[in-house]
């Protein structure tokens, strides 16, 4: 049975060093092969100081044009062009982006839980650093755990938010199926299970979005296949192109 377990941490208003907080945080918990850790990627974020002071940007001219089409803050505006791979359009208040291969409103920028006029990015290299995590864990406990950086999302024409994995580390993101039977004996040809993003929704449904104070899950006997290989950035990602929903709207 898989068990999904908080841990509440003390907020933090400076960077620190994620992984002497996870140490702390965890010490009453017992960490085993085949465990896998989630982390906020918001908490993350804020451990390597990806915090931006919006009044002291300087909006560009494709900001001013977009905060008018999206009735935005211009610095804001700015922070999501300068954040973005790409740009899709948008609605009142928010713009449809592309951030490190993940769709998401304003590049996954978010102005929850900082002080006012503050804005908090998403983390730098995140694979870099899901896999640092890994590896000191294995180098300093002895023992293979999964990493997932965590961050919410909404889904097409559904209500409330859900979990994406923005990075992972040490085990297999993603379960091809395809091939396989199904109850009729019918072969699957394009199921393919989001092993990581299943579990990001679990660990963001214990997190919760407000004063919880829960930025990091444990997850214990998810199934997931651990692995050492280190996994790439783009393998739970799909070009624009081939997404069912990105290709149905340009239609």
């Amino acid at each position: 049975m898989t068990l999904v377990i908080p841990i509440k941490v003390q907020r933090k208003h400076a960077s620190f060093d994620l992984y002497e907080d996870l140490i702390e945080s965890t010490k009453d918990h017992t960490i085993q092969t085949g465990d896998i850790i989630v982390i906020s990627s918001k908490y993350v974020a804020n451990s390597e100081g990806r915090l931006l002071d919006l009044s002291k940007t300087k909006p560009s001219y494709d900001a001013i044009q977009l905060s008018k089409k999206y009735q935005l803050d211009t610095k804001f505006a700015e922070i999501i062009l300068r954040e973005s791979d790409e740009t899709f359009g948008g609605v009142t208040g928010f713009v449809l982006t592309s951030s490190d291969k993940i769709l998401a409103p304003n590049a996954g920028i978010d102005k929850s839980n900082v002080k006012k006029g503050t804005a908090i990015l998403y983390p730098d290299l995140p694979y870099k650093i899901a896999e640092n995590l890994r590896k000191k864990i294995f180098l300093n406990l002895g023992i293979h755990v999964g990493i997932i950086l965590v961050d919410s999302r909404l889904m097409p024409a559904r209500a409330g938010t859900t979990g994406v994995a923005i990075a992972v580390s040490g085990f297999e993101p993603v379960q091809d199926t395809r091939g396989q039977k199904d109850l009729d004996g019918n072969p699957l040809r394009v199921t393919m299970k989001a092993v990581a993003d299943n579990l990001a929704t679990m660990a963001n449904h214990k997190m919760g979005e407000g004063a919880e104070s829960t930025p990091i899950i444990l997850i214990k006997d998810s199934g997931a296949k651990i692995t050492t290989r280190k996994i790439m950035t783009d393998e739970m990602a799909i070009a624009s192109d081939l997404c069912v929903y990105m290709r149905g709207f340009g239609n």
